[in-house]
């Protein structure tokens, strides 16, 4: 009886056994199609590391570095009216500690730098010397290029701040290929809407898709978007050309306040202006649905000044405003970029192939006045300000807040262009007056055919 259960146990070992091997046979059979194996990574996988790449597993933590403060002097946000940008900008900021790293990687002398898994960061880098510059002629692009920008045709003896590109942390950007950008926008429509600056964009992308060249064959399709030179108006509202060949279109609209401006009597010219701080601009609401990708600024015309000139009185909900706080510049401009970035965000899930940008503001360089009381711009040198801007976050702080949680991606070029003050056209306009110095708009070629190309790789 004894020996009998001993048996019998030695069975159920021998049983248990089996049904173990079969069911680990079955198990590592299947592992490749188990759904469990896919979330169980390894540390390559995980890090992105390379195969063939060493790798030291540190045996005690890492700890947190404090090297004290930066060397450099950090860019200061701008002032909420956008008027006051002159800081001297060294473009590092200051370092207070780093994080810890959960691997210490070795790469190898030959290993690609451009496989770092750090996030391509835009608006951080430095300006580097480019021999290959301008991308076009100022004097060739004369069919787009407004003359009083092209400061190749005016007295302007130097031209070295043509000769620079800018280099983003962490990432390559490829040259500028203008075939290759044409095939990329094929079918598809490009809108600029904002001030001057946003015309400048607008020009100087014109010349790059174009070469810098005469191009007959590019079609005129302003009256499709209602952009013609009404009569007795200085200029249209607006531009929009067709590149027939990908039927391609790059269009500018003149909306400097981001307002819905609208007449208070239609039969008087001298009339008051509605300012719809609430409400996005009447040409944009109708041809939104058209665009493709749709670049916005605003910033140089919020100034009493200019709304005066402009003969613009606020309105909030479809009346005259009487908040005192909102009457307020810096107030009223906040009320309409956060109305505006609201609005575009639920216009995006209505319309998913467009692509929203925000573009920062562009700084203004006068030193020892303004531009009606002798500001002047006269530095010729490149970068004495420093090549690198190495700061977290914006240098324009309401453009940023107002996108945050959207799906309006922020074109920031505040900063970077802030280290160039070299570049505005200063007293050689085509004016050829030495009274006053244009230190706001920039000559073409020049900065803002970076802020293209830093809009095209994030298209």
């Amino acid at each position: 009886m004894k020996g009998g259960s001993h048996f019998s146990f030695r069975v159920r070992q021998i049983s248990l056994a089996l049904v173990a091997l079969v069911l680990f046979t079955t198990l590592m059979w299947t592992w490749e199609s188990n759904p469990i194996a896919a979330t169980l990574r390894s540390a390559q996988e995980w890090y992105h590391i390379p195969s063939g790449i060493p790798v030291e597993v540190p045996t005690a933590p890492v700890r947190t570095k404090n090297p004290g403060k930066g060397v450099e002097k950090s860019l200061a946000p701008i002032k909420e009216n956008g008027t006051e940008l002159q800081h001297d900008v060294k473009g590092a900021a200051a370092v207070d500690s780093i994080p810890a790293k959960p691997l210490e990687i070795q790469y190898n002398q030959d290993f690609n730098s451009s496989s770092k898994s750090e996030v391509c960061n835009y608006a951080k880098g430095n300006w580097v010397a480019d021999s290959k510059r301008p991308l076009y002629s100022g004097f060739g692009c004369k069919q787009w290029l407004s003359s009083m920008w092209a400061c190749r045709m005016t007295k302007r003896p130097d031209f070295s701040f043509e000769g620079y590109r800018w280099q983003p942390e962490n990432c390559e950007m490829q040259q500028f290929d203008r075939f290759s950008f044409l095939r990329k926008m094929q079918d598809k429509t490009i809108a600029f809407i904002g001030d001057s600056l946003g015309r400048q964009q607008f020009q100087s992308l014109m010349c790059m898709a174009s070469g810098g060249e005469d191009s007959p064959e590019v079609q005129n399709v302003g009256w499709e978007y209602g952009l013609v030179k009404h009569r007795g108006a200085i200029r249209p509202d607006g531009w929009a050309y067709r590149f027939p060949k990908t039927n391609t279109t790059i269009l500018y609209y003149w909306s400097a306040s981001l307002c819905d401006l609208v007449p208070l009597n239609v039969n008087d010219k001298q009339t008051d202006i509605a300012m719809h701080l609430d409400r996005p601009p009447a040409f944009m609401q109708q041809f939104l649905p058209r665009f493709d990708v749709l670049v916005l600024n605003t910033g140089h015309h919020w100034n009493r000044g200019k709304l005066t000139a402009n003969r613009w009185v606020m309105h909030v909900n479809g009346k005259p405003n009487e908040d005192k706080k909102i009457a307020e510049i810096a107030h009223a401009k906040n009320l309409t970029i956060h109305s505006v970035a609201r609005w575009l965000d639920m216009q995006l899930v209505l319309h998913p192939r467009l692509k929203a940008f925000f573009r920062t503001i562009s700084p203004r360089h006068f030193f020892n006045g303004d531009w009606n009381t002798g500001g002047s711009c006269d530095n010729t040198v490149p970068l004495t300000n420093g090549s690198a801007v190495m700061q977290e976050g914006s240098s324009d702080p309401v453009i940023e807040g107002a996108i945050k949680g959207t799906k309006i991606k922020l074109l920031d070029i505040t900063a970077i262009s802030q280290l160039r003050d070299e570049a505005h056209m200063s007293r050689y306009t085509i004016r050829g007056t030495l009274n006053s110095s244009d230190c706001l708009h920039w000559c073409l070629p020049g900065v803002p055919d970076t802020w293209n190309e830093l809009l095209v790789a994030q298209i």
